[in-house]
């Protein structure tokens, strides 16, 4: 869950959900706390500095980074709580990735690897059919998908059928 939503922040950056996202975790993790929430703010901030265009010459790895860092920021919370809070702090995360989700999205987040074999299908994102590509989808974190052996297919990210 951490790592989806270190995924989602990135994802927002420099997107229309920014705002937003922005200002649940910086309450998310201020826990109550007006200038704990301030300094989170400027953190999150930092992070879209850091992900504008032009801002680095590795883009991919940027957002990689500023994924981990904020995978961090979440674990390292969640550590730190007793079992009901750790409970109600994780569907806060739910929230916050439903909201990255957008209405009516579809989201795929920290997936494992999927295998698919003889002809099967392996889905470790979002395989969309019957013309819903106009929808929003968010793929954060997903796993590896394989597909060995004649007609197997396998979809890791967006895939629109």
């Amino acid at each position: 869950m951490a790592a989806a939503a270190g995924g989602a922040v990135v994802q927002a950056a420099g997107t229309d959900a920014w705002h937003g996202i922005r200002g649940r975790v910086a309450e998310l993790l201020g826990r109550g706390d007006a200038e704990r929430g301030r300094a989170e703010l400027e953190r999150l901030d930092r992070t879209s500095r850091a992900l504008e265009p032009g801002s680095t010459e590795d883009p991919e790895r940027e957002r990689a980074r500023q994924g981990g860092v904020w995978q961090e920021r979440f674990e390292t919370l969640l550590e730190s709580l007793d079992p009901g809070d750790r409970q109600r702090v994780a569907e806060e995360l739910r929230a916050l990735l439903a909201f990255a989700a957008g209405p009516d999205g579809d989201l795929a987040a920290a997936t494992g690897r999927a295998v698919a074999g003889d002809g099967g299908r392996a889905v470790t994102g979002v395989e969309r059919t019957g013309g819903v590509s106009g929808r929003p989808a968010r793929a954060v974190n997903t796993g590896d998908a394989e597909a060995t052996g004649p007609g197997s297919r396998a979809v890791s990210g967006i895939a629109d059928a």
